[in-house]
């Protein structure tokens, strides 16, 4: 290398590569030259992955487009479900090998070290890259030495038994003759991919289709998605619903425990901080004590898995921790309660000569053929005598196909953190006998990682949970926060979680004494520090930096740590890989203070800190540019959880231009805008920042459920029914539980989705019985329920009493909806296959876009953006009222996302979303008994909506989709004080547009306590229809 500066010359000049670099294409090549979509460009980079050779012409070739075939909601039988799921498995195991064989690492520095087992130990630094591969303990490794004339060609695998936070790998060898000790440079490491994990997720698949016992005819015909008849698991419920030695449990823990002990399948939603691990081991605890056998409890990572059996342990139970064999010499907090533990110190009669020859192995290295299967057999019957005496069994999903629990049967199986785990590794742990299954999780959150990007469009991402919820198995909701500091919850809460989470924790509480840090609002520890620095790919070309935010960090963190503040109480996200080593290595070089004070701190990706907590957060956000967007930052679920790790305190970094943009982001922003915690300038003189936000741009994703995880399936209208013969029942060896063919669908509303985009159920919660009251405001701007400063700015209606559209029953509408009068006509046919009454009977209603819906609100805006599908409005269900624009909202279409901050009310006034039930069913609770709250489940021949709350005659006749099963008697209209339901065959003759009470529809005045005699009234659209509730 030469190093005189004055010899250098630039390799870029005019903004082109020199010519001796690059060549100028020719005039004649340029016009040989094709486009390059940047799709093109994507799946030529996925083919290099394999084939380093590969060009465009590659793309043309059969086979490299091709898709698998994606995951459905329903399956005909567990063959299919097979055959929909192994092409995947394979896709990503393919993948994973791919990637773990291709690392490797030269020129490696090594030190030696010799364990408590005497076992030989290498150490050397493995820096982490911006690749996609991501090594943990018990990963396998091998080590390499080419040789030299004083040593011979080397190698050895062994396994990773530690990660330190300077990127020093502790890598424990299997075997330790030979090892060149007295050399320590020169060294190569490589990547030993293992199939065991794949093998047994198609393992589980074919016990799950062959074998009748894997699991009970009830759970079979449930996770296939077929109807099945409610069943309850008939238990003596304790008294008391808590356990020894664990905290007392809120209304919200003790709901879910006594509804779990009663069901053969549930799910427990945990948001944030809401103390699921303490729930869990509740749930197990008395799961235990019914004395049904063992219980199984599974997690997709070791890290949950050890604070779940850590917690359940002191309950008293006997608790045995089972590990992989590659993780045996991995530390861990719950080490007394392992497997190999409890082996080594077991005080039995075999116990001395099992000691004797594990001495003598650790001794030697090994131990001739015969004392070899002497010890084997001694130990695998001592693994046995232990393992049949625990109460409980904790091991990760995977761990449960593990040889050693092969004859073992698990009647009660609980799944903690199940949305980060794939199906498939969700089965392995449910085909050992189940009949209980308790799935745990926050489907809010990130979900599995999957590398194959082909496997995850098809739908491997989505977990057992999400489709579970998508069928409409209601979660039960964790509801008290323990963890931040109440402004923190704020946000996340109304966002992510309807408004529901309350604060478990006070202001007094996630106060620090003694921290004196510049918060630009005292009492609310958090602000947005708004930065215009450009952002940068990285050195690896994969990722990206942002240099003026990692300064700003290295001084936040900095001011951090001289108020006070130990190193490992902060934590800095980021969601780039580049901006992470870039932000290590900047503070390591710059900070002002001792080096090893920012080593300590930890700095890492969101996907890290998922199920952690620091009690400050510093999240940096990167992107920063005009045009190109803003990445994984528009995922949802990242940013829940990005904004729900601080107990404290949190600052975020960012650049509000360009992440107002998306309409959550908006949302953020100008949550802190309101709150003046929206700031700019040097931090020892923070001032509110005048930054104007970009207007949020609409998001339409028709095939996506989430913005970034997974394809979240969208159903067809057969729910995904993939039964060539639905009526016919070829599960006659399944027939424990009741099997209800799946016929015609129940009804062609679409699952529920949250306002961010995230799947819920198509019914809601029911409110929990004395559950802690949550506040409530009835401020300024027209807010009438729903947790205080949830409520999104309203213009305010001319409505007295209670406002926006939750008045007296006398209260005049207001000036929202001048043009209703005399605007409905008929367009379109209404009717399906489905079984609803066609549009030529007489008792059924004509709409415009779907049935009943308005076409004239605020100078006719909205009838265009209704569309008619199956005799449905896609668009017109429910209106979601912005300044004076009506937006189509989608009610029961999954995909019509419309302004996150502000979910509006289904009549088009706007009030709190936290209380929608009818926006296809979002699962909360509800908070006022006045809202909402009787959602019942979608489908003909069922009851249809269950209103029963008069108080305020807020929420009219909300009925179905605009259709009623001719037969069904009507039980859903009995509200308002009608003594006698009646039977309808229409609509119901109000639509969820007419939410909203008015004592005036078209001059005439409505009575709300009982169905009357009246005529039909121009406008209204009605038919020869007598029967008239008044909404």
């Amino acid at each position: 290398m030469n190093w005189d500066l004055s010899q250098w010359c630039p390799l870029i000049d005019d903004r082109c590569f020199l010519q001796w670099l690059v060549k100028i294409p020719s005039e004649q090549e340029q016009l040989r030259a094709r486009q390059i979509s940047a799709q093109q460009i994507n799946k030529v980079e996925e083919l290099w992955k394999t084939n380093p050779d590969a060009s465009f012409e590659d793309l043309e070739k059969p086979g490299v487009d091709d898709e698998p075939q994606p995951v459905a909601l329903k399956y005909e039988d567990a063959y299919q479900y097979q055959n929909v799921f192994a092409p995947l498995i394979k896709l990503e195991a393919d993948y994973d090998k791919m990637m773990k064989e291709s690392q490797s690492k030269d020129n490696v520095t090594v030190r030696w070290d010799i364990g408590l087992n005497k076992k030989r130990i290498a150490y050397f630094v493995f820096p982490k890259e911006d690749n996609e591969l991501r090594l943990v303990p018990g990963d396998e490794l091998r080590l390499r030495y080419s040789g030299d004339a004083a040593h011979p060609v080397w190698q050895a695998v062994g396994h990773v038994i530690k990660l330190t936070a300077q990127e020093e790998v502790a890598l424990e060898l299997r075997a330790s003759q030979g090892v060149p000790i007295d050399v320590n440079h020169g060294f190569s490491v490589d990547f030993v991919w293992k199939s065991t994990s794949f093998d047994r997720m198609q393992g589980a698949m074919k016990t799950f289709a062959v074998d009748e016992t894997s699991v009970s005819g009830y759970i079979y015909h449930h996770l296939l998605g077929h109807e099945v008849e409610v069943q309850m698991v008939r238990n003596t419920l304790p008294r008391r619903f808590g356990a020894p030695g664990l905290p007392e449990l809120n209304a919200s823990q003790v709901f879910a425990v006594k509804s779990v002990l009663q069901k053969p399948i549930s799910l427990i939603q945990g948001p944030p901080g809401t103390g699921k691990t303490v729930t869990s081991a509740a749930i197990v605890y008395h799961m235990a004590k019914q004395g049904q056998g063992q219980v199984l409890v599974c997690a997709p990572s070791n890290v949950a898995v050890d604070q779940l059996a850590e917690k359940i342990s002191t309950t008293g139970l006997k608790v045995v921790r089972l590990c992989a064999k590659s993780r045996e010499a991995v530390s861990s907090p719950v080490e007394h309660l392992t497997l190999h533990y409890q082996v080594r110190h077991l005080d039995t009669s075999e116990k001395s000569e099992l000691h004797k020859l594990q001495q003598l192995k650790d001794e030697q290295g090994e131990l001739s053929s015969s004392d070899e299967k002497k010890y084997k057999a001694l130990k695998r019957a001592t693994e046995r005598e232990i393992s049949q005496s625990a109460d409980v069994i904790c091991c990760t999903c995977v761990g449960a196909g593990d040889p050693r629990l092969a004859n073992f049967r698990f009647r009660q199986v609980l799944i903690d953190e199940s949305t980060q785990a794939t199906e498939p590794e969700c089965l392995i742990p449910l085909v050992l006998g189940v009949k209980q299954v308790v799935l745990v999780g926050d489907h809010c959150q990130l979900g599995p990682v999957i590398m194959c990007k082909k496997a995850a469009r098809a739908g491997l991402a989505q977990s057992l949970f999400e489709r579970l919820v998508l069928l409409g198995v209601k979660p039960i909701r964790l509801q008290v926060q323990y963890r931040m500091h109440p402004c923190l919850s704020e946000f996340p809460s109304n966002s992510f979680y309807e408004g529901t989470l309350q604060n478990g924790v006070t202001i007094n509480e996630r106060q620090s004494s003694g921290i004196d840090f510049p918060w630009p609002v005292p009492n609310r520890p958090m602000f947005f520090y708004v930065q215009m620095g450009q952002e940068e790919i990285s050195a690896s070309g994969t990722s990206y930096l942002n240099r003026t935010e990692a300064a700003n960090v290295e001084k936040i963190v900095t001011t951090f740590l001289r108020s006070g503040v130990v190193p490992s109480q902060i934590g800095v996200i980021t969601p780039y890989e580049g901006q992470r080593a870039y932000i290590v290595n900047y503070m390591s070089r710059n900070g002002s203070l001792r080096q090893q004070l920012y080593k300590e701190i930890e700095v890492a990706s969101v996907d890290s800190f998922q199920g952690r907590e620091k009690d400050y957060i510093i999240v940096s956000c990167v992107r920063s540019n005009e045009h190109q967007g803003i990445g994984f930052l528009n995922d949802p679920r990242r940013l829940n959880v990005a904004l729900t790790r601080a107990r404290y305190g949190i600052v975020i970094l960012g650049n509000p231009k360009v992440l107002s943009k998306q309409p959550l982001w908006n949302g953020l922003l100008t949550h802190y805008k309101e709150n003046e915690c929206l700031v700019e300038g040097p931090l020892n003189n923070l001032k509110q920042s005048m930054v104007q936000f970009q207007k949020p741009k609409k998001i339409y994703n028709e095939r996506r459920l989430f913005f970034g995880g997974g394809p979240g399936i969208v159903p067809n209208d057969n729910f995904g029914a993939a039964s060539s013969s639905p009526n016919v029942d070829r599960r006659s060896s399944r027939a424990r539980g009741t099997y209800m063919p799946p016929g015609p669908p129940n009804g062609t509303h679409k699952p529920g989705v949250h306002p961010t985009g995230f799947p819920m159920p198509r019914v809601p919660l029911p409110p929990f019985p004395g559950s802690p009251s949550q506040p409530y405001a009835i401020p300024s701007r027209g807010a009438v329920h729903g947790p205080v400063r949830a409520v999104p700015q309203v213009p305010q209606p001319g409505s007295r009493g209670f406002g926006a559209g939750r008045g007296n029953a006398s209260a005049p509408i207001g000036h929202h909806l001048p043009h209703q009068q005399g605007t409905q006509q008929n367009v379109g046919t209404i009717g399906s296959p489905f079984n609803f009454p066609p549009l030529d009977i007489p008792n059924s209603q004509p709409s415009v876009g779907g049935p009943l819906s308005q076409p004239g609100f605020v100078n006719n805006v909205q009838g265009a953006s209704q569309t008619i599908r199956d005799g449905f409005s896609m668009g017109g269900m429910s209106q979601d009222f912005l300044g004076e624009d009506f937006k189509s909202q989608g009610s029961h279409v999954p995909y019509n996302i419309a302004d996150f901050s502000t979910q509006a009310s289904q009549g088009g006034y706007a009030v709190d979303y936290a209380s929608q039930g009818a926006q296809s069913g979002f699962p909360g609770n509800f908070l006022n008994q006045n809202s909402q709250a009787g959602y019942s489940r979608f489908g003909a021949g069922n009851d249809f909506m269950t209103q029963d709350y008069m108080n305020h005659g807020s929420q009219g006749l909300f009925t179905q989709a605009g259709f009623n099963d001719p037969s069904q008697d009507d039980a859903s209209q009995s509200h308002f004080g009608a003594a006698n339901p009646n039977q309808l065959q229409s609509q119901g003759l109000m639509n969820s547009l007419y939410s909203q009470p008015f004592a005036h529809y078209n001059t005439q005045p409505l009575n709300l306590q009982s169905p009357q005699q009246q005529q039909p009234q121009q406008g209204q659209g009605s038919q020869n229809q007598n029967l008239h509730y008044n909404g």
